[in-house]
């Protein structure tokens, strides 16, 4: 060997060493690298916008997950039958009493409800004054209900005057759109409607109790998924509609929802805070699904009234004739990174992430696979390696949504406003669009007494004061990030393996070609 090819050698030996050390400590801040299958699910589309997101996400380190968005019924039933792996749903399986049956799976496919993420259902609409798109409407959860049971068939109606502080409306149709298919969120809403507003919806209905088919009758407009909800009301035809989706599309859509008249008096938007706030309020049960009475009733100002969780239906079963190993290990990583660092988009989607409390029971959900099956692998997979958004460091039992949400402007008390959205706002009378301005909103601070104070409701310090001056309706959002590096790689060392080749390669083919060369030039 020359002189020259030592010190090669010896260079890409001094490269490569704190290259390997660097990816031993790598590695032991990420799980270990495993074997996956791709696996299949169906279900919610109140979900689906943020799961699509997380399955992109986790297909960059070898995991193939495949989603359809079927309903929430469709795929409660798509999952008892045995032709996926997994399902997602809002509500837990409602038994063979239901309208359209909806039995739990048979023995051999044992299952735990598994939370994966929160949110607000919306209602999204479209209604035009003058030309341009009201922004600012605003309803009690009374006026919602008779809508959707057609005691209220006209935007003129004096009830929706009445919430909106006498601002009047055209005469105008109302047309719900409601879900055609088998929906978690139809579930959602019509649990609210039953628990809320009985004696409205009872006798639409005909008896008590949440559906997951909406009833449609008089002037209601049938759409599939949540999705062809959105494009019905986005429509060019689309003027006079009012319908509800999980509030991710009309955030994606850019359009507007009703503010929903809480408890404590203001007309409030489902945000990510907002949510978080209103599920302070939640009660679990023993098999994690959800107790929804308190948030309906949250008196917190922030609180938004329709807010709940969606849950991944999660094989657990031994025999389960799906499963393999490989197939547990790609649930079960595709879940630590959804539970854990996919949470910190979930505000940029329109939803809200999930407290620690719900990330803890989803470990111990997540923990059931291994007992299913020694082989899958848990290793640097726990909750004190998650990267969430809503914990506090150092004070894990703290919920860092609730803590900072904004308080709501003046302008969002029941008596006062309308709020205003500043240049582009669609006037808010009649009256208004004839003059040609926006009307109402008049602006003022928030009666909220300052910080340093303690919610009594939800016992969490009071935000500051947010202006109310005729320009946004809520205090300026900050958005959250994960604040924490342990799972920002959560896979193995397969990125640090590709940099050592990419940069080590051309170094070692060099000093390949280089001997080749000397070798045939000794033959």
């Amino acid at each position: 060997m020359t002189t020259s090819s030592r010190v090669m050698r010896r260079s890409y030996l001094l490269l490569l060493v704190p290259l390997l050390s660097f990816a031993v400590v790598a590695s032991e801040n990420t799980p270990a690298a495993a074997a996956y299958a791709q696996i299949e699910g169906s279900g919610s589309t109140w979900s689906q916008v943020i799961v699509q997101q997380w399955i992109g996400d986790v297909s960059a380190n070898g995991i193939r997950v495949t989603y359809t968005g079927r309903g929430s019924s469709a795929g409660r039933k798509a999952f008892a039958a045995g032709t996926t792996d997994f399902g997602i749903t809002e509500v837990p399986y409602q038994g063979r009493g239901a309208q359209g049956g909806d039995d739990p799976p048979p023995a051999n496919r044992k299952f735990a409800y598994l939370p994966i993420v929160a949110g607000g259902t919306a209602f999204t609409y479209q209604l035009k004054i003058g030309g341009k798109k009201v922004r600012n409407l605003r309803l009690s959860g009374q006026t919602v209900a008779k809508i959707f049971t057609n005691k209220i068939t006209n935007w003129n109606d004096p009830a929706i005057e009445k919430d909106n502080n006498g601002r009047t409306f055209p005469s105008l149709k109302i047309r719900p759109v409601v879900r055609s298919d088998g929906s978690g969120t139809t579930a959602q809403f019509t649990t609210w409607l039953d628990k809320e507003y009985g004696s409205i919806w009872r006798p639409f209905f005909g008896r008590s109790g949440l559906t997951s088919y909406f009833p449609r009758k008089g002037n209601a407009t049938g759409a599939n998924g949540s999705d062809q909800v959105m494009n019905t009301i986005a429509d060019r035809a689309g003027n006079g509609t009012i319908g509800y989706v999980e509030y991710s599309y009309p955030v994606n859509k850019d359009y507007p929802v009703v503010k929903l008249l809480n408890k404590s008096g203001y007309f409030v938007e489902p945000t990510q805070y907002n949510v978080a706030v209103a599920l302070t309020k939640a009660r679990i049960n023993k098999n994690l699904t959800q107790e929804l009475g308190g948030v309906y009733r949250a008196a917190d100002r922030r609180a938004y009234p329709l807010s709940s969780y969606s849950y991944m239906l999660l094989p657990i079963g031994k025999k389960d004739p799906r499963m393999t190993t490989n197939k547990r290990q790609s649930l079960t990583d595709f879940m630590f990174y959804s539970l854990c660092q996919g949470q910190a988009k979930a505000g940029k989607y329109g939803y809200s992430p999930l407290p620690l409390n719900l990330v803890k029971a989803g470990f111990s959900q997540l923990a059931k696979l291994k007992r299913a099956d020694s082989k899958v692998n848990l290793t640097n997979r726990e909750v004190t390696r998650c990267n969430n958004p809503t914990f506090v460091p150092g004070d894990l039992s703290a919920n860092k949504l609730a803590q900072i949400a904004p308080m709501p402007a003046a302008c969002d008390k029941i008596g006062a406003g309308p709020c205003t959205g500043g240049t582009g706002e669609a006037p808010t009378t009649v009256d208004d669009a004839k003059n040609g301005g926006a009307g109402g909103g008049s602006g003022g601070t928030d009666d909220s007494e300052g910080t340093g104070k303690v919610d009594p409701e939800t016992g969490l310090p009071v935000g500051s004061a947010s202006s109310g001056g005729g320009a946004a309706s809520v205090a300026v959002q900050t958005e959250l990030v994960s604040g924490r590096t342990g799972d920002n790689r959560v896979f193995g060392t397969l990125a640090v393996i590709e940099l050592l080749a990419i940069i080590a390669a051309p170094g070692v083919v060099s000093l390949v070609l280089r001997r080749r060369g000397r070798r045939g030039l000794v033959r």
